[in-house]
């Protein structure tokens, strides 16, 4: 009998509780478990478990023991699946939540391209700007914008997003000059209403500093399409990502102020639950999504437009 065996018996008749319970999961006869555990405590000099006749726990050894066997015997189990899987096509179908605006314009096409090179993936693309419950929504992987508060979600850095204080130059005429951005605390505001503070802008500025710009929102609203729209009809003033922005700002219809303060640091993650076994797909998206981004390509203009 491999070491490796006595350890699954170990993990096993943890995990179960009962040596009856293990052995049928394991497809063993009772004694052939109590054999293998005596043999294990042997081999190590310790005893891993307290038993009596209708109850058993694990000693302090026993504990410390079992999370890494069971550390382990995920390890082993991850990389049969890996090898297995290596040569295999990408196949399943995965489930993803976007914000709309930027699942519209860059990662829907992304994506796109992503399927064509994986001919047996199926996706289901969910575009909202709601936050949605990954576990309870049964979500594989989901893009965010922002800072992340969950802790029991796992995160990747796809790109960093540029936002832009921006609005019309009929607005710019009459509200203007923005010099600071004390100067915005007495224009109209237009807020993204998915943020915690809609009328409060974090800033770095030119040589370092760190401020907040506040406004009064005339307008809220959870997408920002919406509020660009509001923008060029005169409505407010704006802070938004800047691939929202640069189509309506290379056409005139909206003017950027302020560039030499850099706004919120957001940047664009990729979140899944925490799991041990991240499946093959869900990584090579992520994987894909990361590189596409660091191209050069529509998306670095928009991000590099005003630096």
């Amino acid at each position: 009998m491999s070491d490796l065996e006595e350890v699954k018996v170990f993990v096993t008749l943890v995990e179960c509780q009962t040596a009856s319970r293990a052995a049928e999961k394991m497809g063993l006869a009772n004694s052939a478990i109590s054999r293998r555990m005596k043999a294990l405590e042997e081999r190590l000099g310790v005893q891993l478990i307290q038993r009596t006749t209708r109850t058993m726990h694990l000693t302090d050894d026993g504990q410390l023991y079992y999370q890494r066997c069971r550390k382990l015997l995920d390890d082993w189990q991850e990389a049969e699946q890996e090898v297995m899987q290596s040569a295999a096509e990408l196949s399943g179908t995965l489930t993803v939540s976007a914000p709309l605006s930027l699942g519209l314009s860059h990662l829907s096409p992304a994506i796109t391209d992503f399927m064509l090179e994986h001919p047996l993936l199926k996706v289901n693309l969910d575009l909202s700007d709601r936050r949605v419950d990954l576990v309870e929504d049964g979500y594989d992987l989901a893009f965010r914008i922002g800072e992340l508060e969950d802790s029991s979600l796992m995160a990747r850095l796809i790109t960093e997003i540029r936002h832009i204080v921006y609005c019309s130059p009929a607005f710019l005429d009459e509200y203007g000059p923005f010099n600071h951005p004390d100067d915005l605390r007495d224009a109209p505001g237009l807020g993204y209403s998915n943020l915690r503070h809609p009328g409060r802008w974090p800033y770095t500025g030119p040589n370092g500093e760190q401020g907040e710009g506040r406004v009064v929102p005339r307008m809220l609203s959870s997408n920002g399409e919406a509020l660009r729209a509001a923008a060029v009809k005169g409505i407010g003033i704006g802070c938004q990502p800047s691939f929202i922005l640069h189509e309506a700002i290379n056409a005139g219809q909206l003017t950027p102020v302020l560039t030499d303060y850099q706004w919120y640091g957001m940047n664009l993650y990729a979140i899944y639950p925490q799991t041990r076994h991240l499946s093959r797909k869900v990584r090579a998206l992520i994987d894909y999504l990361i590189a596409y981004f660091s191209e050069d390509n529509a998306w670095g203009d928009s991000l590099n437009m005003f630096r």
